[in-house]
């Protein structure tokens, strides 16, 4: 099998709930980078990777563009199957840039699943789950309209609440407070900075919050920051940003940290995920798979990475299908009761749908 054809789209991806704030900043929406390879048996593959915002990752919507357009046309002529060997090639063309390299990564992998009539879930070992758990994201505003978001998404089913903060530390602790006396016990509530703390600032947050029942996330950018902070601090801990490498996971394992998000494009695609995943696994460390954005082709590879780990050790994900305006694919069900169904079909096991992506920016 050999690849005849790589084609870039763009789809804009408004939020849902309206602007999404963290680290002071605020986004309308995203845009997405959706990628379409094509082998000359016929089968298709599709990846996904969208920025929120440059602010957020080291990364950007038209930096992945001009990136695909230097690397499509090396792997014209190569077996997508076998993607050792296409990662080998991106990295022997780019040196680092893993978000760029994400969407043909994971295009190679539905491609793989369709040339063998099987899900990713059975291709990264198997199914242990049919459905993973959910959270939604309550970005930072006044305490009042951060409740009302909370108390609306716990109505819509969700039980894992993540409160973005990373702000002043002691107005963050007056807003995860309200957001905690606004809900059951039973609602896992997250504090998440995505790494805007310094060392100071997070102890101040924690030693505020002390007695209250919530998992930290990403509390500074450094690695040794969040280590010594775990020193200090008495609730679960969960990195995210600073966990880019093999050597980073086991560095926080050691360290006794609780859990790791890892987000896919951020590390490179699933290949590169799939392995600081099963690290974790290796660590009894909970694990949330997800991404930096997208809708329905990135949610589907996320989904079936999460299933495909231990239930006891899967943290959650996100559906960000639901949590945007836009939609490029088919047949992910729609969560209940704060979980959601894994795709069954081949590959990422969604029909994505062309029509919702207009022409393409770029054929190869």
């Amino acid at each position: 099998m050999k690849l005849v054809g790589a084609a870039i789209y763009a789809q804009y991806q408004p939020f849902r709930d309206g602007p999404y704030r963290c680290r002071g900043q605020s986004e309308e929406g995203f845009e997405s980078t959706i990628l379409r390879l094509e082998t000359d048996t016929g089968l298709v593959g599709w990846g996904e990777f969208a920025p929120l915002g440059s602010f957020y990752s080291e990364a950007f919507a038209s930096g992945a563009r001009a990136g695909l357009a230097e690397l499509l046309p090396g792997l014209l002529g190569c077996n997508p199957l076998q993607i050792a060997d296409v990662n080998c090639r991106m990295d022997h063309v780019m040196l680092g840039q893993p978000y760029v390299k994400s969407a043909i990564d994971m295009a190679c992998w539905d491609l793989l699943g369709h040339a063998t009539g099987q899900s990713l879930a059975t291709l990264l070992g198997g199914r242990f789950t049919d459905s993973t758990a959910l959270y939604r994201s309550v970005s930072q505003d006044e305490p009042g309209i951060m409740v009302a978001r909370a108390l609306k998404y716990v109505a819509e089913g969700y039980r894992r609440i993540q409160v973005k903060v990373g702000d002043d530390p002691l107005v963050d602790a007056q807003r995860m407070r309200a957001v905690r006396a606004a809900l059951d016990d039973e609602v896992l509530l997250l504090a998440d900075a995505n790494g805007a703390w310094t060392l100071a600032e997070a102890l101040r947050f924690t030693t505020a919050m002390a007695d209250a029942d919530y998992y930290l996330e990403q509390p500074c950018a450094e690695l040794d920051e969040n280590i010594a902070l775990g020193r200090h601090c008495r609730q679960p801990m969960l990195l995210d940003e600073s966990i880019k490498t093999p050597a980073d996971l086991l560095a926080a394992a050691a360290a006794g940290v609780s859990g790791v998000t890892i987000k896919v494009s951020r590390v490179g695609g699933i290949t590169r995920a799939r392995l600081l995943r099963d690290l974790a696994v290796a660590r009894r460390m909970k694990v949330c798979i997800e991404d930096t954005g997208g809708s329905d082709i990135d949610s589907a590879a996320t989904i079936l990475m999460m299933v495909s780990m231990p239930r006891e050790l899967q943290m959650h994900t996100v559906d960000f299908m639901n949590w945007v305006d836009a939609s490029n694919g088919k047949g992910i069900p729609q969560p209940r009761e704060g979980r959601m169904l894994a795709p069954r079909g081949p590959g990422l096991g969604i029909e994505t749908d062309p029509s919702q992506l207009g022409q393409p920016l770029a054929v190869f």
